[in-house]
């Protein structure tokens, strides 16, 4: 079952604990080490984890490593790998049963609190994430595991065929963003569970909740080395573990454009490694919501607030392209325009607040920027199109209307508060679909609102390539584990999708066993016989 999201209704014991755990946290200046081969590690360099809606205020100061520490963690790796991969594969799942559990009572507020504060998520943002969805993939990926190993070939008679699931042979590098907690504790725990050691190499601007991600993995038992926590540049941590010949894949989750990097990086070096690297990746998106003539405006609008403006559209799975027909175009513009104008926006710990800042100085530049290049190509500023920065990186939630469907807001991703309309004719329906599916690289998320079947079943079919998760009258964002199993293809990562078996089965590399029962002594077929 999945995880109870706790509502943090005021009066209720978790707000109470929470609120508390965050005047805590946000009153200390912690120390985060790396840590290697379950060592506490300094580095001499160090950078500091800040608040997005408030950076003067330091939370941390993070050891910053270098190639000579990502060495060490794939050593570490090596050590581990020896025993952790032979560990009975019931072993392993007790370690994250017991995490989960242990996230789902004592340590809820500490993960939820250091995701609020550092990653500038709101109180139900972060639940759902750090709490909620990081339960989820511990208990459900232990389901899938007993899944995969239960899957066995047919015995012929006097014959025990059977399939053993070993671990990759070498290290699986780890690389996560910021936007989501949950996303690093699966992109480590995932492998770690199905026998493999990782090097994990989160976002800086994520260091808080990894640093008690990785102690919440201690204190479940996760034995030293199995997952090896390093923070630096991506450019040198990464360079560093792929040239390295132990490599045996890579869990991914950021741009389109490191993957790719990636990607590019093992095939032209393909003969270092001793296996083929398994390469997962989920990447970014350009999701779209496309309302038929017969959709109802007022559901429109509302999916449009909260797929495009929840955590501040730092999904990627947020709408952030709209396609909506001239018959419903009013009504939804107002609402917008009444709505969004008063959405609360500011500290995360004040719990009215709907959202937070952009997660840094830079994608505060992105946004202003996007909002900018709208003005002076004449698309209109709808709602919003307001920043400040000197506080926190705060960008209003803004809606762009533009009559170029081919416009750069509707094409790149942003990654941000910032959603542009593009407004057809409602006899165009058809024509309107070809555009959804072609405009973007991107195929990760998309949602039609129809109220007319046959409308809902011809989107079904033409944006078949579009969209790895594809919502029906819903937003597009909001996957939950065991439920919508998540990711996208094309320009949008290799589908392999988080939250399901079939991720699971790229950490495991297959065995066949035969074996005979009773062997034949002699080597002659009795076709040899002569005839009679």
């Amino acid at each position: 079952m999945n995880e109870p999201i706790l509502a943090y209704l005021p009066g209720s014991p978790e707000r109470a604990e929470l609120q508390q755990r965050l005047a805590q946290m946000s009153s200390q200046r912690i120390h985060i080490p790396l840590v290697i081969g379950g060592e506490r590690v300094e580095t001499g360099t160090t950078f500091e984890a800040v608040m997005p809606h408030k950076h003067a205020h330091v939370l941390a100061d993070v050891e910053r490593g270098d190639a000579s520490h990502v060495e060490r963690a794939i050593a570490a790796a090596g050590r581990a790998h020896e025993t952790w991969s032979r560990t009975p594969w019931h072993e392993r799942v007790a370690v994250f049963l017991r995490a989960a559990e242990l996230l789902s009572g004592p340590w809820r507020s500490t993960l939820n609190a250091a995701t609020m504060l550092n990653q500038s998520k709101t109180v139900h943002q972060a639940e759902i994430d750090a709490s909620c969805e990081t339960i989820d993939f511990l208990r459900y990926n232990a389901d899938y595991l007993v899944r995969i190993y239960g899957e066995q070939p047919v015995s012929s008679q006097g014959v025990w065929n059977r399939m053993e699931y070993r671990a990759l042979e070498g290290f699986v590098l780890a690389i996560s963003p910021f936007n989501f907690t949950a996303i690093g504790a699966n992109l480590t725990t995932s492998p770690a569970l199905m026998g493999n050691t990782v090097v994990w190499k989160p976002a800086s601007t994520q260091a808080l909740s990894a640093w008690y991600t990785m102690r919440l993995l201690e204190e479940a038992g996760l034995p030293p080395g199995v997952i090896n926590l390093v923070f630096g540049p991506g450019a040198e941590i990464g360079a560093a573990a792929l040239s390295s010949p132990d490599l045996a894949g890579v869990h991914f989750t950021g741009s389109t454009g490191v993957f790719q990097g990636i990607w590019r990086t093992i095939g032209s070096g393909i003969d270092r490694y001793r296996n083929y690297p398994r390469i997962v990746g989920e990447t970014g998106g350009k999701d779209f919501i496309l309302a038929h003539p017969s959709a109802d405006p007022a559901e429109v609008s509302a999916a449009v607030i909260r797929g495009s403006f929840e955590y501040q559209g730092q999904k990627c799975s947020a709408s952030s392209r709209l396609y909506i027909p001239s018959n419903l175009w009013s009504d939804v513009r107002d609402t917008l325009q009444r709505e969004v104008s008063q959405i609360a926006m500011g500290d995360v710990r004040d719990f009215t607040n709907f959202m937070g800042a952009v997660i840094d100085g830079s994608s505060f530049r992105t946004q202003v920027e996007a909002i900018a290049e709208a003005r002076e190509a004449g698309a209109e500023i709808v709602v919003g199109g307001g920043s400040d920065d000197s506080e926190g990186w705060f960008v209003e939630p803004t809606v762009v209307e533009t009559d170029d469907p081919g416009f750069r807001l509707l094409r790149d991703e942003l990654f941000g508060p910032v959603v542009t309309a593009y407004v057809y004719d409602e006899s165009r329906w058809d024509e309107t679909l070809d555009l959804v599916d072609t405009t973007s690289a991107y195929a990760l998320t998309g949602a039609v609102f129809a109220d007319d079947r046959s409308a809902i079943e011809q989107a079904h079919d033409r944006l078949r390539y579009a969209a790895g998760n594809f919502y029906v009258n819903d937003k597009p964002t909001g996957a939950v584990v065991g439920q919508q199993p998540f990711g996208g293809a094309r320009a949008s990562g290799t589908n392999d999708k988080a939250g399901s078996m079939w991720n699971l089965i790229r950490w495991v590399s297959p065995r066949t066993v035969k074996e005979t029962l009773v062997p034949p002594r002699d080597y002659r077929y009795p076709f040899l016989q002569p005839d009679e």
